[in-house]
């Protein structure tokens, strides 16, 4: 009887752990996501308080104050550029990665050419920053 009860746990083990880690991932995701949402809100809010505070005040404090924020506008800019450079170059190493690994599974057919879409992707992103996007203002 006792291995009959033994086998019964271990049978229900096997769907209970993927059950629990999955609602522990899922859980753990919300939260975070919830707690991202609400430090960018904060950061909006304190920021608009800010705005509102140089506003209502004059002299060198204002100009200084206005000259960080503009400083921090470029370099959010800057950094968004980068990491797009960054995105580009990585898709498209991946996307060369995919057509030799393609090409090295089947030598008949062309198959190698769906890595293409990867490495177009990654020059597409790599293109923009370099030549499309808005130049920053000095």
């Amino acid at each position: 009887m006792d291995t009959n009860l033994g086998e019964s746990v271990v049978g229900v083990s096997v769907f209970l752990v993927p059950i629990v880690g999955s609602i522990a991932l899922f859980s753990f995701l919300a939260v975070a996501t919830w707690a991202e949402a609400r430090r960018k809100e904060r950061e909006a809010y304190y920021r608009s308080e800010t705005l509102k505070k140089i506003a209502e005040s004059s002299g060198e404090g204002a100009k200084s104050a206005l000259e960080l924020l503009r400083e921090q506008e470029k370099n959010a800019v800057k950094r968004r550029l980068e990491g797009m450079k960054i995105g580009g170059l990585v898709t498209a190493a991946v996307g060369i990665g995919v057509m030799v690994f393609l090409h090295g599974i089947e030598h008949d057919e062309p198959v190698y050419l769906a890595g293409l879409i990867p490495l177009l992707i990654g020059v597409a992103l790599l293109l923009y920053p370099l030549l499309l996007a808005p130049k920053a203002q000095e």
